[in-house]
């Protein structure tokens, strides 16, 4: 069985149901409020363990009801804990509006990711025996790099989600293996609005990208060879939070099993599609036994 690290945050996401999102300055009235485990890191993780590897996560709660309630739903999930830290005061949390077509718009107050900003004893060593290690922004960029140079010194693919999108320092990038922005983040990082031209930019810093494309699927490119897309099946989204992370999840377990890259994508893109037919991001996650069945209905779909 594949082992996937993942270096992240841990958040509650108190989700709000409108009809349509609100305005600058305008009240609506929701319908519904959930309270769902969340954070970019513990999706991944989650999303990775649905998928069938074994996960650890690295990262913090605080020594609140959210942090025991966190740290729950990742050992159910199959994550291991070992290397979550518990700090005094809050966790993190996200503040999310769902509207009636799926989309979204967070607000993430970190908490207790914010003091996750280097790597504690034993780290460094569970990612040196990892197959992959999963990356995004939601902690401090200190322990973001440290991770990702301690994987590259012991031979570990990275993948960074550059989310929520920011400026990349050079000694960042070289040590990433795997860039996986979303549309809007690609072009927010290389100032190109068309995924193509964007991606190619990206690989003068990194030798592999995915851009996702949302419903449209993702697009792959990488150094010395021609990009290609791979299509989303096409669902009616419900909620569209944490289908990013589902499908980096996914996409890390594939890879590290071995399959081809386009193969990969599509089971990915097969994950993420059934996610965002259910609320909410980590209770929305499908298991391997249910990728493998849609996967194969798509096919006699499209055969």
């Amino acid at each position: 069985m594949t082992h996937i690290a993942v270096l992240g945050s841990t958040n509650m996401d108190l989700v709000a149901y409108v009809a349509k999102a609100p305005q600058r300055g305008e009240t609506v009235t929701g319908r519904e409020l959930r309270t769902i485990p969340g954070g970019k890191g513990a999706n991944q993780a989650v999303a990775a363990a649905h998928a069938g590897s074994d996960v650890s996560m690295i990262g913090a709660v605080g020594a609140d009801a959210f942090g025991s309630q966190l740290r729950t739903t990742l050992e159910h999930s199959g994550v291991d804990t070992d290397h979550l830290r518990t700090t005094e005061g809050p966790s993190g949390t996200a503040h999310i509006v769902v509207d009636d077509e799926g989309g979204n718009e967070i607000v993430v107050i970190p908490g207790a990711n914010g003091t996750v900003d280097h790597l504690a004893p034993g780290d460094e060593a569970l990612i040196a025996g990892a197959d992959a290690l999963l990356l995004q922004l939601e902690i401090p960029l200190a322990a973001v790099l440290a991770g990702a140079e301690a994987a590259r010194r012991h031979g570990v693919r990275t993948i960074l989600t550059p989310s929520p999108v920011q400026s990349l320092p050079p000694e960042l990038l070289a040590s990433i293996d795997l860039l996986v922005p979303n549309e809007h983040e690609a072009a927010a990082l290389t100032g190109l609005t068309d995924p193509r031209d964007a991606a190619t930019a990206l690989l003068d810093q990194v030798p592999e990208v995915v851009v996702t494309l949302g419903a449209a699927g993702s697009l792959y490119a990488s150094r010395g060879a021609e990009p290609f897309t791979v299509p989303a099946p096409r669902v009616t989204a419900v909620d569209s939070t944490g289908a990013g992370d589902t499908f980096v999840g996914t996409l890390a377990v594939a890879l590290a099993e071995g399959r081809p890259m386009r193969a990969a994508l599509a089971w990915a893109s097969t994950a993420a599609s059934m996610s965002v037919q259910r609320p909410g991001a980590s209770s929305s996650m499908p298991y391997r036994s249910e990728i493998d069945a849609q996967a194969a209905s798509n096919t006699r779909h499209t055969s």
